[in-house]
């Protein structure tokens, strides 16, 4: 029995599938691998790479932060923002992740702490997006 699966952020609906035989969710717990079945699962999400697939066919994505309710074949993910492979660009997430770095690794007073956890954040999306990127329009 395949698993129902749709993406939605606040803006719009990511990806909606019906088709779906597994997928691995990036939860605050560690990644959770999921097929059809009867338990029920409501868990954080932390920014990192799934890719929900169908037979061969796989739609990945990178997800920050949110949750996700599983009920028997039905799985939504409410994420804080997503994007699909499709939408990244690897140049611009390359360049966020040299600025991010440049950040973190200079900021260290307690003034700038605030700065500092934006910039930790700015830097784990740009890396999630160069993973999934990289690993599925291969690098």
């Amino acid at each position: 029995m395949p698993l129902q699966v749709s993406v939605v952020t606040a803006e719009r609906e990511i990806s909606s599938r019906d088709d779906v035989q597994r997928l691995i969710v990036p939860t605050t717990a560690a990644p959770t691998p999921r097929r059809p079945g009867p338990a029920a699962l409501l868990a954080r999400l932390y920014t990192g790479f799934w890719a929900p697939a169908a037979g061969g066919d796989r739609e990945p994505m990178v997800v920050h932060g949110g949750f996700i309710q599983i009920l028997r074949d039905q799985v939504t993910v409410l994420a804080d923002a997503a994007e699909s492979i499709d939408e990244i660009d690897e140049a611009r997430a390359e360049a966020a992740r040299e600025r991010a770095s440049e950040r973190v690794e200079g900021r260290v007073t307690m003034e700038e702490a605030f700065d500092m956890a934006r910039a930790r954040l700015a830097l784990l999306r740009a890396q999630a997006r160069i993973r999934i990127y990289r690993k599925y329009r291969g690098m």
